[in-house]
């Protein structure tokens, strides 16, 4: 299953939705969707009773569910009842609501979205800025964040192309190359920040998110120049890309005074969905969390 959270909204109300990349399909939040046609102040127990009316759906819920890392209000990722797009239709049979049709309407437009996506990535990026906008990231950070991840994807293509398949390899050059300008591994910096499973990149400064940046820029173009053939060698370039992103923070701190590496997280700032206050934000992959 992949990481790749998101919220969509659907007259207001948040549904949180994982896409598998494997399958290629949306899993739903099952807690969200009955919530969102049926306002119960207590969806655990809406579904138990929902599950006892219907001894069909029932019998069958072990295989229309499936526990689905999502991440909760808390800003925690925990397991969660989900369904794709049909178990998603199975479980709506079961509950009287007006809101059917239309939920209905709107889920198979989210499938639709997803497959347009595909044809047009371009669009994966509108939907991603749209996604941070709504939780309260600023505009001049979610611009950095949109670079960030094209240089991103960038270097693990050429990191692919130099032969590094394994996750577990692009984690360790991850951070090697973390280590080299900011002093911590990434799993380190999670901590200094005081993240458990929340993405690092989005909870970095603007300084820092810039940083991190050019130290990917860097060792993507002294592999391209290099030619690594070796695990060792791309640990010797991406130790070399992160230093010339340590040497800029240094020239950064000592023209400052004092340490652009930042304690801050983005729950520090951004209020919760729910609130649409406007406060602009000095600052707030999808890449996997690296320990």
């Amino acid at each position: 299953m992949d990481n790749n959270f998101a919220i969509q909204l659907f007259e207001g109300k948040k549904v949180r939705v994982v896409w598998d990349t494997e399958k290629e399909k949306y899993y739903f939040s099952v807690a969200d969707i009955v919530q969102l046609l049926t306002d119960s102040t207590d969806t655990k127990q809406y579904i138990k009773r929902m599950r006892t009316r219907d001894p069909e759906l029932n019998s069958r819920w072990g295989t229309i569910c499936t526990p689905t890392e999502m991440r909760a209000s808390d800003g925690k990722v925990y397991k969660t009842q989900a369904a794709d797009l049909e178990g998603i239709f199975r479980i709506i049979q079961s509950i009287p609501s007006k809101k059917a049709e239309p939920v209905k309407q709107w889920l198979a437009e989210v499938g639709s979205q997803r497959i347009d996506q595909m044809i047009d990535p371009e669009l994966t990026f509108q939907m991603a800025v749209d996604d941070y906008r709504r939780q309260g990231y600023s505009d001049k950070w979610i611009n950095e964040r949109m670079r960030s991840i094209e240089m991103r994807k960038e270097l693990t293509d050429e990191w692919h192309r130099s032969g590094i398949h394994e996750p577990k390899d692009f984690a360790i050059l991850t951070n090697v190359l973390t280590k080299a300008w900011s002093g911590m591994t990434t799993g380190e910096y999670k901590r200094y920040k005081g993240l458990t499973k929340q993405n690092l990149r989005d909870n970095m400064t603007n300084i820092e998110l810039a940083l991190n940046t050019l130290a990917e820029v860097a060792t993507t173009e002294y592999s391209r120049q290099s030619n690594p053939q070796t695990m060792e060698e791309s640990k010797r370039i991406a130790q070399e890309g992160g230093d010339v992103a340590r040497d800029a923070r240094q020239t950064m701190e000592r023209r400052l005074g004092r340490s652009v590496i930042s304690h801050e997280k983005a729950s520090d700032y951004i209020k919760p969905i729910e609130d649409k206050g406007d406060k602009e934000l000095p600052f707030v992959d999808t890449d996997k969390q690296l320990k």
